[in-house]
């Protein structure tokens, strides 16, 4: 289903550039398909995908700053050592499957 802010952020301002509304519909989400410059799409769907690969975005830079922050602190102390190393090698992990679902960056 649509929401009024797509229809505000996605829609309106496609219908204003001139992009033709036509009379087929998303089998995804039931927005209707546009056309502009030969190109046939669902504007709802790809604002969606963007929108989901910035969220994943950020938090893979909140990851990787997390990540920096701990390499430039690691402690002498062999057991803290070894309980930084073993966040880090979570974080990575975290990082990795983040990266996975951006499409193997």
């Amino acid at each position: 289903m649509i929401t009024d802010e797509e229809i505000r952020k996605v829609i309106a301002p496609l219908l204003l550039s001139g992009a033709k509304m036509l009379d087929k519909h998303c089998p995804k989400c039931g927005s209707p398909l546009f056309e502009k410059d030969g190109k046939v799409f669902c504007p709802v769907c790809e604002y969606r995908e963007k929108q989901k690969k910035e969220k994943v975005k950020g938090v893979e830079e909140k990851l990787t700053e997390k990540l920096t922050q701990l390499a430039n602190s690691l402690p002498e102390d062999i057991d803290e050592l070894e309980k930084y190393l073993k966040i880090m090698g979570k974080i990575i992990e975290v990082l990795e499957k983040y990266r996975r679902l951006e499409g193997g960056r």
